[in-house]
């Protein structure tokens, strides 16, 4: 099995790497230096692209996409002509330019982008009731104070990368969709800079939603924060059900990175991405729409 990673735009796919590694021969293509360098000398056998074209030559089994976000469209039309499976690390799109562009792509069954938090066992197998739900809660503490150093400046520029709202809000979003479904749209959304005062967007938001069914929501993203944790509420007149996601001792399988790739070798042998592409579709336009919505503000 050939698995290509297609860009190390992120940390998200040095940790795929780590699981993917037992399972297949890996081709990395990244244009940036340092970001390769790293890579290699954490997996010195995979074998080295000079550029995207060369990573998907021959056609690989399967491809983690991981490049910025101006980027995905072009990339991802790369990869569909493979026809391998393919993983976007989140968020696939995050500006209204960027998701009509892959609206025009011919994306197929086996194409899977969102949060890893989906896959976190302790989130996966929740299947609240929704009879008698008045209202749901997600709440995401992830710091960003590595931004605010310019770290990765395309990811905190709202333009390119969304910045905090769509990049950590993409969490809260994924998991309140998961339980609840797609017919949703934004009803509002706030952020503010309340401590790192050199981001390009904010270290706080907050985004309300609506589903078809009048149930309504809310995602609160904390930017701000000594510790990582993603918490769920769901709440019925009779009290509150909640499921809270921490690192713990094994942050690879507790946040969800292990199950995502464990779905994404199954896309590989050749089973439907579990998410379908109308689901992240709607997480998206929530997420492009609040970007939005505090661009008019």
């Amino acid at each position: 099995m050939r698995i290509a990673l297609a860009g190390l735009a992120t940390s998200h796919p040095y940790t795929d790497a780590r699981t993917l590694a037992g399972h297949a021969e890996l081709v990395v293509w990244e244009p940036d230096g340092e970001r390769l360098r790293r890579f290699t000398e954490e997996h010195p056998r995979a074998r080295v692209a000079a550029s995207l074209e060369e990573a998907l030559a021959g056609g690989p089994d399967g491809v983690v996409l991981t490049v910025p976000n101006p980027r995905v469209p072009e990339a991802l039309a790369a990869v569909l002509e493979t026809g391998a499976a393919c993983f976007v690390n989140k968020p696939a799109a995050a500006t209204r330019d960027q998701l009509d562009r892959l609206d025009r792509l011919p994306i197929h069954d086996r194409v899977l982008s969102g949060s890893v938090l989906r896959f976190a066992p302790g989130f996966a197998g929740w299947k609240a009731d929704q009879d008698g739900v008045l209202s749901v809660r997600a709440t995401v503490r992830h710091d960003v104070g590595l931004w605010a150093t310019g770290y990765n400046a395309w990811q905190d520029t709202p333009s390119e990368g969304g910045g905090t709202l769509v990049t950590m809000g993409v969490h809260g979003v994924e998991l309140l969709v998961a339980l609840l479904g797609p017919e949703v749209r934004l009803a509002g959304a706030a952020g503010a800079t309340r401590h790192y005062g050199t981001l390009r967007s904010e270290d706080t938001g907050v985004l309300a939603l609506r589903w078809g069914s009048g149930v309504t929501g809310v995602v609160e993203i904390l930017g701000v924060s000594d510790e990582e944790s993603y918490a769920v509420t769901v709440h019925r007149r009779g009290g509150d059900e909640q499921v809270v996601i921490e690192p713990g001792d094994d942050p690879v399988r507790r946040l969800g990175y292990a199950g995502t790739i464990e779905a994404f070798l199954e896309m590989v042998g050749g089973a439907p991405s579990p998410v379908p592409w109308a689901e992240t579709r709607a997480i998206l336009d929530v997420l492009v729409s609040a970007r939005e919505h505090l661009a008019a503000r």
